[in-house]
């Protein structure tokens, strides 16, 4: 059975909000909601969020803001709700991040199609093989056996430098920030010091990469990304 995904709405239109809420929560999902950007950040920080409704124009933070500012800590989905139906509005949106935007007024039924349709997107890439398996198996994960290999021969990984390479390369091209590393790998309760993901990336790449083959890619400003084939 998969995992209910958890929705964060933001809009300070209370009937919409409460609208939006019963149509995912209809569909299965989980729903969160903050009717200011402030409340809608707090709420980011201690939920685990699969998925972001956000409003354009917002009380104390704008949408733009918001945006930006949960950009630096992670990729999850965002579907921004705007009364702007201005070309140049809606580009910037989706140049801030957002993945795609939905003009009000809009069907409820619109945008739970949406939302689907952006999962889908987003998570098209997700590979559930036991077995993972790149660049003709130059480098191979057994996910039962724990084990890593490179050209046939098994790489000596810790736990944490594994479950790192696994979360990644179960995601080709998807963006993680080193607090989605730290919250996946060492548990949101985790208070070290940020900067030990970049530790580990390093270690990892010096066991798994050489000079014609490199695996973890660093978005600057943001995080990493796996890429192969």
């Amino acid at each position: 059975m998969d995992q209910i995904k958890n929705i964060l709405v933001v809009d300070d239109e209370v009937q919409i909000t409460e609208v939006i809420k019963a149509y995912l929560e209809r569909e299965g999902y989980k729903v969160y909601t903050a009717y200011n950007g402030n409340d809608a950040i707090s709420l980011f920080k201690r939920e685990s969020i699969d998925f972001i409704v956000l409003d354009l124009m917002l009380t104390d933070l704008s949408g733009e803001e918001i945006c930006k500012m949960i950009r630096v800590k992670s990729q999850v989905p965002i579907l921004m709700l705007t009364a702007k139906a201005e070309e140049e509005d809606r580009v910037t949106g989706l140049y801030l991040g957002a993945d795609d935007y939905l003009v009000k007024p809009f069907s409820p039924k619109e945008l739970v199609a949406r939302v689907k349709t952006i999962f889908r997107r987003t998570q098209k890439d997700f590979i559930k093989a036991d077995i993972i398996e790149f660049n003709r198996g130059d480098l191979v994960i057994d996910l039962n056996k724990m084990e890593l290999k490179k050209k046939g021969e098994s790489v000596d990984l810790t736990p944490t430098e594994f479950k790192i390479a696994t979360i990644l390369a179960q995601n080709p091209n998807r963006v993680y920030s080193r607090e989605d590393l730290i919250e996946k790998v060492l548990g949101i309760d985790y208070e070290g010091y940020d900067r030990t993901i970049d530790t580990h990336i390093k270690n990892i790449r010096q066991k798994i990469e050489d000079k014609n083959t490199k695996y973890i890619h660093t978005v600057y400003g943001v995080g990493y990304k796996f890429v192969g084939e």
